[in-house]
């Protein structure tokens, strides 16, 4: 058994099989939780649905499979020793790839993004084969990695889940998240360019691309941080972008309740 599995590993995760007639190379299993829907109408999981929307744009281009495994995070299943193996961090998702031997597993959620498209998207569809491009999905995707993801990831911490409201740091993280608001906006909206841009990265109004998909999930979900319409009215070009992704069909469908808990207990 590979050192990645233990007996207390969930068996469709350790024994996930593989499509020998899937092209390109088939991410198997994926360990992707909507943790925050139990319950709540309004949740919001931007961790795990950029994985089930990158998926979806694979398996719509070239038929890409894989299988899901959902855990309720809320019940620290991610820390247990068996997840540990897969991620130090007990983080999800984790993605785990069966076509290596032994099996490959990768986190992080830009890691796991680039790791689908050099080894599940072999036309670069969200890719890019121009390497000036390339670096732009690059900067554009560490942007948000770096910059964006754990200002916001904090505003929602302390909007919803502190047991003590601290003003101080609500403030604080919530201007930092509109400035990285500010930044995506002075991208699309072209203004040191003189051009308006559909999508972060790519020539001319730009391509849609695992740069827009490592940062949509986050700032679509604006309004369960606490923003006001108010407070995003600087920014039209940035929520134009916002509706625009939304209508793609695998993205409908990756945020969709295909991958919630309470389906996936029935």
């Amino acid at each position: 058994m590979s050192h990645l599995f233990e007996d207390a590993t969930p068996a469709e995760v350790k024994n996930a099989k593989v499509s020998s007639n899937t092209q390109p190379r088939v991410l198997v299993n994926v360990d992707a939780e909507k943790a925050f829907l139990v319950g709540s109408p309004s949740a919001h999981d931007e961790h795990a649905e950029w994985a089930k929307i990158m998926l979806e744009e694979l398996k719509a281009i070239y038929g890409t499979e894989w299988t899901t495994t959902i855990i309720n995070i809320m019940t620290n299943k991610q820390k247990e020793d068996w997840f540990l193996r897969l991620d130090p961090n007990g983080r999800i998702p984790v993605l785990v790839d069966h076509t290596q031997s032994p099996p490959f597993c990768v986190m992080e959620t830009s890691a796991e993004l680039l790791y689908l498209l050099k080894f599940a998207d072999k036309k670069d569809v969200f890719g890019f084969t121009d390497e000036l491009e390339r670096s732009e999905a690059l900067q554009w995707l560490f942007f948000w990695h770096g910059s964006g993801a754990p200002y916001q990831g904090q505003v929602n911490h302390f909007n919803k889940f502190a047991k003590e409201k601290i003003p101080y740091a609500i403030e604080r993280f919530k201007n930092e998240t509109l400035r990285v608001y500010g930044v995506l906006e002075i991208r699309l909206s072209g203004k040191y360019t003189g051009e308006p841009r559909d999508y972060l990265a790519g020539a001319g109004k730009g391509k849609y691309s695992v740069a827009d998909i490592g940062t949509w999930p986050w700032v679509k979900g604006w309004e369960f941080g606490g923003f006001t319409k108010e407070d995003m009215e600087p920014f039209p070009h940035l929520l134009q972008w916002i509706d625009r992704i939304a209508e793609r069909p695998a993205v409908k469908r990756g945020t969709g309740d295909d991958y919630s808990l309470d389906k996936a207990l029935k």
